[in-house]
């Protein structure tokens, strides 16, 4: 899966690691409803920091299509609730069953 980081670029994440995105994910959303701003901020710096771990990063003349879009480190409580609302449910998407 590539999930590009907004200003970072590309990162091709493997499969086996988006049960933990998706921990992460839930932290996140966690954070989120509860609009405690120190909870967001390390949920989404985690998030971040596991898809960079994980990930491969691609080249930046890469054409390769996104999965996901993440936003950056930088991003406040609103822009990603905005990106929530456009998603659905969390950022990562949960493995089909």
């Amino acid at each position: 899966m590539i999930m590009r980081v907004m200003g970072e670029g590309q990162f091709e994440v493997g499969e086996t690691h988006l049960n933990r995105l998706n921990e992460l994910d839930d932290e996140l959303l966690t954070a989120l409803e509860s609009g405690d701003e120190e909870h967001f901020r390390r949920a989404l710096v985690e998030l971040l920091g596991a898809v960079k771990t994980f990930g491969t990063p691609l080249p930046d003349d890469s054409l390769e299509p996104s999965d996901l879009i993440l936003p950056d480190v930088e991003a406040t409580i609103d822009q990603v609730r905005e990106l929530l609302r456009a998603e659905g449910d969390g950022l990562i998407p949960g493995i089909p069953e």
